[in-house]
């Protein structure tokens, strides 16, 4: 069943910024956040504008999505999914266009100040992460159409932000701590690409007809289906290995409390092909990715009060 049109213009933005998976810019920030605060580098004045210019970023890739799918025709088949206020003609083409610009400059523009606060990794860090929001959807070889979305998504929603977000409060930090960071945010990146992965299950068909070739549609359900099993389970064992090397506070396994939903979406997606109920189990697999970032920074927070948990 398709999607009901929003009800105004307001809500038809809402819609089109998809803000249900702005999780996947505060899981990162947030766990980097702790990170500082925990090695003693955070900065409040340096972070608060890197987590609106991620923000800024994750809706210009949104609305980018927006406008390159429907300009591609990948909303015409889909009977459920975020956005396609453009399918329904609540707002324009023209005018998502538009706040996509205007969103990718905002970010771009808060980028280049933190640039003047830290180094030159920023640099490939930005021009990366604006890239990927760019092309994601957009330009002539996408990546979500290239079966390269999860990949990309995983990385520069995971490793990239919580590197980027340290590194601007701390710009004298190691190699080996960067090394160390990436290992850390292995979690987030599985879980991210997982939310992504799922969207991908729900719109196979609809993706097919139009050759939009995400890994889904490429292997087929089968292997979409291990592949979200891998993703969802690879979260907490990455986790589970992370605390294992003393990278993270045992406390942080608080997450393991999120294990029966996460059993619960395995098992919705490996027996149902019925796009309505696919479509609540994205959501609900975005709502873990946030729950799972939650508990961890809720978890790190807890083992600087109790130093011996």
């Amino acid at each position: 069943m398709a999607a009901s049109p929003p009800q105004s213009k307001v809500s038809a933005w809402y819609q089109a910024l998809r803000p249900r998976v702005f999780t996947a810019t505060y899981v990162p920030m947030g766990l980097a956040g702790i990170v500082a605060l925990d090695d003693g580098v955070f900065e409040a004045g340096v972070f608060l504008p890197a987590l609106i210019g991620t923000l800024f970023l994750q809706s210009a890739a949104n609305l980018i999505n927006e406008y390159a799918d429907y300009r591609r025709g990948a909303d015409q088949l889909k009977q459920a999914g975020q956005g396609m206020t453009i399918k329904h003609k609540i707002l324009e083409a023209a005018s998502v266009l538009l706040g996509a610009i205007l969103t990718t400059v905002a970010g771009s523009l808060i980028g280049l100040y933190l640039l003047a606060q830290s180094g030159p990794l920023l640099w490939l860090i930005g021009i990366g992460g604006v890239l990927v929001a760019v092309t994601y959807t957009a330009g002539p070889s996408p990546l979500a159409y290239n079966g390269l979305g999860e990949i990309a998504v995983a990385i520069f929603m995971g490793p990239a932000i919580v590197v980027g977000a340290y590194y601007v409060m701390s710009p004298a930090v190691t190699e080996a701590r960067i090394g160390e960071l990436c290992l850390i945010s292995l979690p987030v990146a599985f879980m991210v690409s997982a939310i992504l992965h799922a969207n991908n299950i729900r719109d196979m068909e609809a993706d097919r007809a139009v050759n939009k070739r995400t890994l889904a549609v490429i292997f087929g359900l089968r292997f979409a289906r291990a592949e979200f099993i891998f993703l969802v389970i690879g979260a907490y064992v990455a986790q589970a290995l992370v605390v294992a090397a003393g990278l993270m506070p045992s406390m942080t396994l608080l997450t393991l409390i999120t294990l029966p939903e996460a059993l619960r979406l395995i098992n919705i997606f490996n027996t149902s092909t019925a796009v309505p109920l696919l479509h609540q189990a994205q959501g609900r697999t975005a709502k873990l990715h946030g729950q799972i970032g939650l508990l961890m920074v809720v978890g790190w927070s807890l083992s600087l009060v109790l130093p011996a948990a």
